[in-house]
């Protein structure tokens, strides 16, 4: 992995907010703040030019809200990944901002040392969800049409409905008394047959289709 500092562009409509959260990332170990935006447009239009790693985006914003923000950079700069940091944890917002091509989604009381952890996970391709979104997610109610059974086995399942609860390969790999290896190559396959890019969309797929109990 490179030793090179992840860059990172800062997205808020409210300036005190957008700076503050520059001013406190940019000097955490392993991150550089390369610049800031204001709105949707002004960020699509500065991660084109800056190329940063990783955009911090905030959720609604005048203009062009951070969804579309999201959508639009996926054909203007679709190599950077982009995190929603809002205080909206609202399912339909988690669920349009991770169908428009968004890696995670934290929340803003988010401690600053986990915040730029987060970061740098995402950076190495670890999808970022808060755990508060998480369970909402897993417990939002509302009806469903019957479990719509994905091209998996039972195992795979098994896996699937752990991933979306947001466990980790080694949690996984506890309750259901497999190695961490063979966890890893399920989510591979899971990912693979479903279409899928990262655990993120796994777990929209879940909650989509009913795999969640």
């Amino acid at each position: 992995m490179s030793d090179e500092p992840v860059r990172v562009l800062v997205v808020d409509d409210q300036g005190l907010i957008r700076e503050a959260i520059a001013s406190l990332l940019g000097v955490q170990p392993g991150v550089t703040v390369v610049g800031t935006a204001a709105d949707g447009h002004e960020a699509v239009e500065r991660a084109a030019a800056l190329r940063p790693d990783i955009v911090l985006m905030d959720v609604r914003m005048p203009r062009l809200d951070g969804v579309r923000a999201v959508a639009a950079l996926r054909d203007r700069a679709p190599e950077v990944r982009v995190v929603m940091l809002t205080t909206f944890d609202d399912e339909e917002y988690v669920l349009q901002a991770l169908r428009a091509g968004a890696v995670g989604y934290l929340l803003k009381d988010l401690p600053v040392r986990e915040l730029a952890a987060a970061v740098r996970l995402a950076h190495a391709g670890v999808a970022q969800l808060d755990p508060a979104v998480t369970a909402r997610l897993v417990a939002a109610d509302g009806a469903r049409a019957p479990q719509a059974r994905a091209p998996l086995t039972e195992r795979e399942l098994d896996v699937l409905r752990l991933v979306a609860a947001g466990a980790s390969n080694r949690e996984i790999a506890d309750r259901l008394y497999l190695s961490e290896g063979t966890v890893k190559n399920h989510i591979s396959r899971i990912l693979q047959r479903l279409g899928l890019r990262d655990r993120t969309q796994a777990a929209v797929y879940a909650r989509d289709h009913g795999v969640i109990d």
